[in-house]
This record gives structure tokens, sequence and C-alpha cells, in this order.
């Protein structure tokens, strides 16, 4: 579920605490967790908004309020168009993402180095040919370069290569900017222990 920055914000602060979105069925769960720029949201309720005699669903100055909107009004006609019912989703901020810890930590020991090259391993023998230390150097060497020019540098196109990248953030050995990426201090830690090979 697409969460704008300013909702984000919301969601962190308290201040907002339900979306509406139109769906013909539902794409989210009570219980799922969704990573984002802000930390983790989880979703706590899903329902139908019921409809009004007139046909149009039901949205109350409060909830609206609690969606970030001024007024019932802005709430239907930011769905307006699309197919589907209106569903009022109740969301939650549940913490920080726990992938910022991971970045930080550059005290690696041995064994997690051969974890971390485990992992690696594995992903390159996925692949036609070994990738995962030509991303961490690429990344390495150019630093908030956007991703479509990274990706050419590499003879790729932009989608997968960014698809790639965010395997190497899950195990918290890069991270975005608002401009391409950079190592984090775990994946230049990773490199430098690595570095003979």
């Amino acid at each position: 579920m697409l969460l704008d920055a300013r909702t984000l914000r919301g969601i962190q602060d308290g201040t907002v605490t339900l979306a509406f979105r139109r769906w013909t069925v539902p794409r989210v769960r009570v219980g799922t967790r969704q990573r984002t720029r802000v930390g983790v949201v989880e979703v706590t309720s899903v329902e139908q908004v019921p409809l009004g005699g007139d046909g149009t669903p039901l949205v109350s100055d409060d909830e609206a309020r609690r969606a970030g909107m001024a007024s019932p009004g802005h709430v239907l006609a930011r769905g307006a168009g699309r197919e589907g019912d209106l569903y009022r989703v109740g969301l939650r901020f549940a913490g920080e993402d726990p992938r910022v810890a991971l970045r930080a930590d550059d005290h690696l020991d041995a064994d997690d180095v051969a974890a971390i090259r485990t992992r690696l391993a594995r992903m390159d023998r996925a692949a036609a040919e070994p990738w995962t230390r030509a991303y961490l150097e690429l990344v390495a060497a150019r630093p908030g370069v956007v991703a479509r020019e990274l990706a050419a540098g590499v003879g790729m196109e932009r989608d997968p290569f960014k698809v790639r990248v965010r395997r190497l953030k899950e195990l918290g050995l890069t991270e975005s900017l608002d401009v391409g990426y950079r190592l984090s201090p775990r994946g230049a830690a990773y490199l430098a222990a690595t570095a003979s090979g």
C-alpha cells in the first residue's frame, strides 16, 4: 500500500491513524507490516465503508481528520474515478525499521563476515554470473548517483538493478539516499574485511 510522505509523517507522529483506498478486493490484511522511509507501519483494521442512501460512502469528519484530510469530501474526491469499494484502513507506527540498526552495526567478527559471505554467495549462485561484490564496490565508489546511471555501468536495466540493490539493503549492506545509494557502515566493514578476496 503506497503512502505519501505527508501521510507517513502523520503516522509516525500519531496524527494519522486511517487511510482510505478504493479496491475491488482488500489488498492488505490486519497485521500486515510495511517498511517505509519513516519506519514500520502496521495495518490495524480493514473495513469496507458503508454506503448512504444515495450510494455515497459514509465518511465522518473525524475519520477524514484521522486520515489527514480536510473533510469527507476530500476523502471521496481522492478516490474518485477508481473502481471498487471504499475501504477504511487503520494504521499505526510500529517502530523503527530494523534494517537501520543492522546497517549501523559495523563491528563484524569472523562469524558475521562468514554469514554475510554465505548469503552473498547464494545470491551469486542464483544469477547467471556473480554480481554482489561488484555492486557493493560500485555503490561504494559512486554514492548518491541515480540508479539509472549505476545500472548502465554494469550493463543492466534500472529496475532489475534496483531489485538487486534492495537485496543488499536487506542484509544491511547498502542504504537508500534521496538520490541513489551509499554503502552502509556494515557494508563498508564487510568490504574491508574481505578486501583480499
